[in-house]
């Protein structure tokens, strides 16, 4: 064998190992993914105990202001690391999976109402020494964020909401609703079609994913599929509602909802902005329900901008 040839295999050889262990062991791939993606964002993983409950977080930034992401139902704070990427140099980024959820536990008998999780998130901020925060949320993260700022008004110097929050009432109806009254639950899969099905549902363009965080995500979501029908029923009967207590906001206030959400229909902006007329509110054209994940570089510009009209006051 000639010395070129052996130096050819040895480069090759560890080549062929990796991309086999990819293909047939993709789960030694996720930590490291995971990992390096978040190194791009200047992000680093954490984790705090906060009562009864071991709290996972991302944290990172380097503002003097902090910015608390709050995610959705049955999602997880790594669904924040590509939007928060933009606003590292401004921000110092806490990144919570919220009790329940993700990698914090999640207790068999505990509640996880809106209320009880805001208390939570008070305990967390306290138990890292943060006083004053700009909150930002989706979805479920949106209506927890909400429920934060009413009872901890002197705490909040914003709220976000990115992508539509749980607890406003649109007047079209939406496709989740409507699926709902048949007796489908659209945001919990049960086996790998359900949740290819279930991301079809949630984006208009699904974002890409490595085979070993795709395949990740799809075992967590199918593994937890029955205790998420617990949440779920939580969730739905939660008497919180954002719609009834708008004029009670009082701080700054962005929104940013997909045009084409399929959970919340976007004439649920108008109720936003009859209820917060001070507000930034705007559409994102040609998205769905997690523009932070969709399009984060956007979404990150579009919410600084409409952060900075909201502090200094502008009008739409």
């Amino acid at each position: 064998m000639t010395k070129k040839r052996i130096v050819t295999l040895a480069v090759l050889a560890p080549l062929a190992l990796i991309t086999a262990l990819y293909w047939l062991t993709p789960a030694l791939f996720v930590e490291p993914l995971l990992k390096a993606n978040r190194a791009m964002s200047d992000l680093t993983a954490h984790q705090i105990e906060v009562g009864d409950h071991t709290v996972h977080y991302l944290a990172g930034g380097e503002g003097d202001q902090v910015l608390v992401l709050l995610h959705g139902i049955f999602a997880e704070k790594d669904h924040w690391v590509e939007f928060a990427r933009p606003l590292k140099g401004e921000f110092r980024l806490l990144i919570p999976d919220l009790p329940g959820f993700g990698e914090s536990t999640r207790l068999e008998d505990a509640s996880y109402h809106y209320a009880m999780q805001s208390q939570r998130l008070q305990a967390f901020l306290e138990a890292l020494d943060v006083q004053q925060v700009h909150l930002a949320g989706n979805s479920m993260g949106g209506a927890i964020a909400a429920r934060y700022t009413l009872d901890n008004p002197e705490q909040v110097k914003s709220l976000a909401f990115i992508g539509a929050p749980h607890g406003i009432e649109s007047p079209i109806e939406s496709d989740m609703e409507r699926r709902l009254a048949n007796g489908e639950i659209p945001l919990i899969a049960r086996n790998q079609d359900e949740f290819a099905a279930l991301l079809d549902f949630l984006f208009v363009e699904v974002p890409w994913l490595p085979r070993p965080l795709y395949q990740h995500s799809a075992h967590v979501a199918i593994d937890r599929a029955e205790s998420n029908v617990r949440l779920w029923k939580q969730q739905q009967e939660d008497s919180f509602r954002i719609q009834n207590h708008l004029d009670e906001l009082a701080v700054p206030v962005v929104t940013l909802w997909g045009e084409h959400d399929l959970v919340f229909h976007v004439s649920g902006l108008d109720v936003l902005r009859e209820g917060l007329p001070n507000g930034q509110h705007e559409v994102m054209a040609a998205t769905g329900h997690l523009p932070m994940m969709e399009y984060p570089a956007l979404t990150a510009r579009l919410y600084r901008g409409l952060l900075d009209a909201a502090l200094n006051g502008e009008r739409m």
